[in-house]
């Protein structure tokens, strides 16, 4: 006999990386990445009692995921501080890998992608994240049941985000200062 919990294991590991993609941005470290991804899968396989057959798993995990991200953000914040040594290796952005073909090409590329990285990471957390949702194809409602707000309210921070990231990126093209 199969557990219903076996089935959207199964189903939710198809999400694995986009899941770990919008990590990565609101953590800013692979690690930190890492484990919010398997925190979101144990609560997601905790409650898989709790999720309506036939709904969209991949926007339920996405609030899993941000929802565990807050709670941890919170229990930092009641944390005293840390003083914990970065690994210098975690800088290391997504996709970063052996070189392929033109050398100089693949530095450009480099460069572009550390751009469009950092003007992301300049967005605010509410940002980034419908930025992110949206690239992940999840409509409007579908962001709003994640980020837990008004599908009114994911129109606006996506426009604003948007214009955030065109104008830096346009003084980026410019060379100029952001």
């Amino acid at each position: 006999m199969t557990h219903p919990e076996n089935a959207l294991g199964r189903e939710a590991l198809a999400h694995a990386d986009a899941l770990y993609n919008l990590a990565r941005y609101l953590t800013g470290r692979d690690a930190d990445a890492e484990d919010l991804v398997q925190e979101t899968f144990t609560r997601a396989l905790g409650a898989a009692d709790r999720f309506a057959v036939g709904s969209n798993l991949k926007a339920w995990l996405f609030r899993i995921l941000r929802n565990a991200f807050l709670d941890g953000a919170r229990r930092r914040r009641r944390e005293p501080m840390r003083d914990e040594a970065r690994d210098p290796d975690e800088s290391a952005g997504p996709g970063d890998g052996a070189l392929r073909g033109d050398a100089e090409l693949e530095r450009l590329r480099t460069v572009v992608a550390e751009e469009i990285e950092e003007a992301l990471m300049a967005l605010s957390e509410e940002g980034r994240t419908v930025v992110l949702l949206d690239l992940e194809g999840l409509t409007e409602a579908e962001i709003a049941d994640v980020v837990g707000c008004a599908a009114g309210t994911v129109k606006s921070r996506l426009s604003r985000a948007r214009a955030a990231l065109r104008k830096s990126l346009r003084e980026y093209g410019q060379g100029g200062e952001r």
